[in-house]
Parts: C-alpha cells; sequence; structure tokens
C-alpha cells in the first residue's frame, strides 16, 4: 500500500515530542482521563492464557478461527481478489472509499470490537498495535493477544499512530479526531486505509441513522474480505444469523410477544436503548416489541406507564470496575425502588442484565447479545 514521504518524514519529527509525552504523563500506560482504568501492564496481565485447556478448544493457531491444514495455510474457500475496494466512513459521517492492494500487513486495531474482530478471524500476525481494551477478551482469543504490541496509551495519540505508520487503522467512530486517532479521510488521503466500526459512524450533518445487526454483520464480513479470510467471517455471521432464525422458528406460533424496556440508569432518568439502536433491533428481530420504541431518555413515570414484560437493565464494567458489583448496583436500581415494585418485570422477577458491549458497536460479541437477549424474552425456550 502506498505511502507519502511527508509520513514518514512527519514520524521522526515526532519522536522527540513522543518521549517527552510520555515522560510527562508519568509512564503509567493509562491515558484515558480516568484514573480507575487500569494501567496496560494490568491489560497484558488480565489478558494471559489462565488454564491449559483453554488452547484445546481453540483452533489450531490457538484463536478459535477456521481450519488450517498442515502447512498453516486456510483450507480452500472463496478467495479475496485484489485490489478490493471497500466503503467504510469518514469522520464527517459520509461514506468514505477505500482501496486494497493486498492485505493489510501493520493494523492498529483501537477498542475492544475491533481487537476481537481481528482476533477472532485469526490475525493477530496482521496487528502491529492494539489499546482500548476495557475488558478481557474472550478466553479462546487470549492466545493470540499474547502475540499483540498493546500500547501503554489507551486511546493512541495522532503521534503514536504517525510513528507506528501503520496500513490500516481499525477503530470506533468516535476515535477519528483531531485529538486522537487522527482525521480517517486524512488518512485514507495519505495512503493509510481506515475501517470504522458502521454502528459509530457520526451523523452526517443532521442525519441520525438506525444502529442494526446487519450493520455489525456487514463489519464482519468486510474485514473478512479485506484479509482474505472470508470463510471464517461467514461462519461466525452465520451463526448469529441462524440462532435468530431458530428463535424465529420456535417462537412463531406464540400470540403474546414480550414487550420490553432496554435501560441504562443515569444520574437523571434513563436512556432508553430505542428503535434506532443496536439492542433494540435485536431485540425486535427475535419477535419482541419495544415498549417505548421512540424516546432516547425517559424518567421513572415513563417506566411505569410502559409497564414492561421484560426490562433489560444496561450495564458496562470498564477496567478497573467489579463487574459482577456493578450489575448488581444497575439492577437494583429497579429493584430496590418501591415505585417499580408493581411493575410486572418485576413481579415475575424478569429484570435482566446484559453487558453494553453485548448491544452496543458489539462487534463479534454480538452473537453474546444475541443470546442474551433470547433468554430474557423468552426464558423457556429449550
Amino acid at each position: 500500500m502506498r505511502k507519502k514521504i511527508g509520513t514518514k518524514l512527519l514520524a521522526g519529527i515526532l519522536v522527540a515530542g513522543m518521549a517527552m509525552s510520555l515522560w510527562a504523563c508519568g509512564g503509567d500506560g493509562n491515558n484515558s482521563g480516568d484514573s480507575k482504568r487500569k494501567d496496560a501492564k494490568e491489560v497484558i496481565a488480565d489478558n494471559q492464557v489462565k488454564t491449559p485447556e483453554s488452547d484445546e478448544t481453540a483452533g489450531a493457531d490457538g484463536t478459535g478461527a477456521g481450519k488450517e491444514d498442515a502447512s498453516g495455510e486456510q483450507e480452500p474457500g472463496k478467495r479475496t481478489e485484489y485490489p478490493l475496494t471497500i466503503t467504510t466512513y469518514g469522520s464527517d459521517g459520509a461514506e468514505l472509499t477505500t482501496t486494497y492492494e493486498q492485505a493489510p500487513q501493520k493494523v492498529l486495531a483501537v477498542y475492544q470490537g475491533s481487537i476481537e474482530t481481528l482476533l477472532a478471524l485469526g490475525l493477530e500476525d496482521h496487528i502491529a498495535a492494539a489499546a482500548g481494551l476495557d475488558n478481557e477478551v474472550p478466553e479462546d482469543q487470549k492466545p493470540g493477544f499474547t502475540k499483540l504490541n498493546y500500547l501503554d496509551e489507551f486511546t493512541p495519540s495522532l503521534e503514536t499512530v504517525t510513528m507506528l505508520e501503520p496500513d490500516l487503522i481499525f477503530s470506533w467512530g468516535s476515535l477519528f479526531g483531531e485529538k486522537t486517532l487522527g482525521d480517517a479521510g486524512g488518512w485514507v488521503e495519505k495512503g493509510t486505509n481506515i475501517y470504522m466500526n458502521s454502528n459509530t459512524h457520526p451523523k452526517n450533518g443532521d442525519t441520525a441513522y438506525r444502529k442494526t445487526l446487519e450493520n455489525e454483520y456487514t463489519d464482519i464480513l468486510n474485514i473478512g474480505k479485506i484479509f482474505d479470510v472470508q470463510d471464517r467471517a461467514e461462519t461466525i455471521v452465520k451463526e448469529m444469523q441462524d440462532t435468530i432464525a431458530e428463535v424465529k422458528e420456535k417462537t412463531k406460533d406464540r400470540e403474546e410477544r414480550p414487550r420490553v424496556l432496554i435501560l441504562e440508569s443515569m444520574d437523571d432518568g434513563f436512556t432508553n436503548y430505542n428503535a434506532d439502536s443496536l439492542g433494540g433491533d435485536m431485540v425486535s428481530q427475535l419477535g419482541g416489541i419495544l415498549a417505548n420504541p421512540e424516546g432516547g431518555t425517559i424518567g421513572k413515570e415513563d417506566v411505569i406507564a410502559a409497564n414492561p414484560d421484560v426490562i433489560f437493565v444496561v450495564y458496562m464494567p470498564y477496567s478497573g470496575d467489579d463487574p459482577k458489583q456493578l450489575e448488581q448496583e444497575k439492577l437494583n436500581v429497579i429493584l430496590e425502588d418501591e415505585a417499580y415494585a408493581s411493575l410486572d418485570a418485576v413481579k415475575n422477577n424478569r429484570v435482566v442484565p446484559i453487558m453494553l458491549s453485548e448491544m452496543y458497536a458489539s462487534a463479534t460479541r454480538t452473537m453474546d447479545g444475541i443470546e442474551t437477549f433470547a433468554k430474557g424474552l423468552y426464558p423457556d425456550l429449550e
């Protein structure tokens, strides 16, 4: 992939500045602005392989990826023909066209879903650097994670990214900014491709868009095409699609559909994951009915008026949090408030926790979200 001389020159100029920047922040490996977040050394330690058994269920390279033959090559299947054109999004929310002459060899992966998607596809050897983990990667991805260069910076600065000279930057839309990874379109102009998780791209002007399961599927399939591992990507997506189809088939004759609220408690009220959210789309595709399909923020009176059959309580443990403690605290907002005691969901013990990472730009964790929602919607379903 082409590189402009100016990029390399800038990298050299920035070396001294980078050294001063690392010294200034104390070298503690946590520049997230949140002192509770674990530093890089702790994150690396948490993501080591804990048991020998974890390798037994993984793929040939220890990542849980697709089958390989004795030579280490992927078994024949769909092959990518380069040059490959992929449409993603720019920092302005507009579509951005990128071209790949070959599979990227030096990827910078920032944030949970980006890292886990690459590991799930067995692409750890293509990752030049990774950053931004809030939670441990799945156990079967830890052998692959141990090979990674995990950065001290939670969100790499533009200076760090420039020094790495990646040929692909894979991350969320909110991180492609002047004070973080840099402008998405600017990188493409300089010869470095970017891929932005589709359900995180900024609004294009005032135009909002729906976050959908199909967007998550597309991202996984596009990464499969970019790296010529299409069969692996299709296997992951097919499992998600098949699970939804199976649930719909088993529940097709039910006349009454569960009415649902997906709530994340805030200081004043709740974030309501509505029909435009990925969580809302998951529930709808599984046959549930959103009790409040429009409101983005709702209050106690709205929850009581909706009286849903099921309440999914959203929680998100960031590195440094106790997941179980945080989960219970979020559940208690509903369970310990007498004002909600008469709700059908509370009386019937159908207040269900779900991690934000399973239903918001969830990438390969989308499968976990589908299963959590399905079990909460249909607890009697086998």
